[in-house]
């Protein structure tokens, strides 16, 4: 019995170290209003695991630290490593220039990828969207291969005059700098609902 007591305690412990909810990390749900097109069932989480995150969603959420904050010129970064094809194409990826994303007036815009070859690039003002660029497919976003997964370095580099828009090393969209393109301000990740992705190198460099 001491033994079995060990042998759970050590593999609890194990389980704790490999897989804990981020420190300081939040996270904003989106239910889908949609009864055509409905979350999963489950709760949502999102934990470490290795050198990244991985999250699991069965609803749409933005990820964030209020720590992570990037203005003028930088580069957002991060590697998505979908593990899973859903039944039909939903986005993930990059968000930055976020601001006041726990209330009614949260702010930001987002650099995501689909299962099927496309991309987008939209922006959030309280309850609404625009898109900046719909959806667009394009040969550098990886597809789910034989084992359903697939791994998309996405980028955004911000510069003085312009913000590109990179893809597994591709620049797929230059946009110049403008009022409607706000890129300073907090930086995260959203995955939206029926999938689950894992998270690594995410972050900023100047």
């Amino acid at each position: 019995m001491r033994k079995f007591l060990i042998a759970t305690l050590t593999l609890a412990t194990c389980l704790s170290l490999v897989a804990q909810a981020p420190k300081g990390w939040k996270m904003r749900v989106d239910r889908s209003t949609e009864a055509s097109d409905p979350d999963g069932p489950g709760e949502i989480k999102f934990v470490t695991m290795g050198g990244g995150y991985h999250a699991t969603n069965p609803a749409a959420a933005v990820y964030w630290n209020p720590a992570n904050t990037a203005s003028g010129n930088y580069t957002l970064k991060g590697s998505f490593v979908l593990q899973k094809p859903s039944g039909h194409a939903n986005f993930y990826g990059l968000v930055f220039g976020g601001s006041g994303l726990e209330g009614a007036e949260q702010k930001y815009l987002y650099f995501l990828v689909a299962q099927n070859g496309s991309w987008l690039i939209k922006s959030r003002d309280g309850a609404a969207t625009t898109n900046v660029v719909g959806k667009t497919p394009n040969d550098a976003v990886q597809k789910p291969g034989a084992d359903g997964k697939s791994t998309n370095a996405l980028e955004v580099r911000v510069g003085a005059d312009k913000t590109d828009f990179v893809i597994n090393g591709t620049v797929v969209n230059s946009s110049p700098k403008s009022a409607a393109l706000k890129t300073d301000g907090i930086w995260g990740a959203r995955v939206n609902h029926q999938l689950e992705v894992h998270i690594d190198g995410l972050g900023v460099t100047k």
